[in-house]
């Protein structure tokens, strides 16, 4: 089991970080930073599933701040139903990340492959979706309908996490009808309090790893300040291909894995 900073290899803890510089630029751009960032953490000789997520956190909540920061002053997104679905989300994440404590190592790699593989295929036959803002619900019932996927996502996130960024962009963009400049915008906001919420549960458990999250927040804030900035300037359609060649290789490798482990 790892226990500090000083029990990673140099050319891991490289590797952990530049994954980590990797994961805040497409977090946040198109979400799903912990696709990458996640499965980085898990090749870490002894570290724990647990370690893996609560360290991934750590890592994370340095990114999307940054990026929610940035899309605040450049795209000035709905506060008001941003903030009630952050809170309610940070509560749904507290709730998974408590779940992910008492489940058995071997179920992570096959939900986060499933993850991986169910936003490569939405973002593959539903290309045209976000190019205009138009809303499907107004009043309550949208500020309830958004409070509703801030739960189910933030309990994903807290006891999964990878791909958390994506599946709030998508459903922002499907289910309620935003543009994805906006839906990214809303969707860092929401992020940064998920990931929040799994800390909430995961610090007192001393499951963080300081050294290597600390590190990997440093590698996310310059990731996430950098990819904000470039989805404001140049929108989707360039990072939709990076994120979708990103995607299919991770699918590859943790197919792979859950192959060996399971089935070899």
């Amino acid at each position: 089991m790892v226990s500090g900073l000083e029990a990673v290899e140099p050319l891991t803890l490289l590797l952990v970080v530049a994954a980590g510089f990797a994961a805040g630029w497409v977090d946040a751009v198109v979400g799903g930073g912990g696709l990458i960032q996640l499965p980085a953490l898990l090749a870490v000789p002894g570290i724990t599933p647990v370690q893996a997520l609560a360290t991934n956190k750590m890592g994370s909540i340095f990114g999307t701040t940054t990026s929610a920061l940035t899309y605040a002053r450049r795209v000035r997104p709905d506060l008001a139903t941003a903030i009630p679905m952050a809170l309610v989300a940070l509560a749904g994440a507290f709730g998974g990340a408590a779940l992910a404590t008492a489940l058995p190592s071997r179920v992570f790699k096959p939900i986060i492959l499933a993850a991986i593989v169910a936003v490569a295929l939405f973002t593959v036959f539903r290309p045209q979706l976000g190019e205009y803002t138009n809303l499907r619900l107004k009043g309550r019932r949208h500020l309830a309908a958004a409070c509703g996927l801030g739960a189910a996502i933030g309990f994903y996130d807290g006891l999964i996490g990878p791909g958390t960024g994506s599946f709030l962009v998508i459903a922002l963009v499907s289910g309620m009808g935003y543009a994805f400049l906006e839906a990214s915008a809303k969707a860092k906001i929401v992020n940064m309090a998920t990931n929040l919420g799994a800390l909430i549960l995961f610090v007192p458990h001393g499951a963080v790893l300081w050294g290597l999250g600390l590190a990997l927040g440093a590698a996310n804030m310059l990731g996430g300040y950098t990819g904000a900035r470039m989805a404001v300037a140049r929108g989707n359609r360039f990072i939709r291909w990076v994120f979708l060649a990103v995607v299919a290789a991770l699918a590859v490798k943790l197919g792979l894995d859950v192959w060996s482990e399971n089935f070899a």
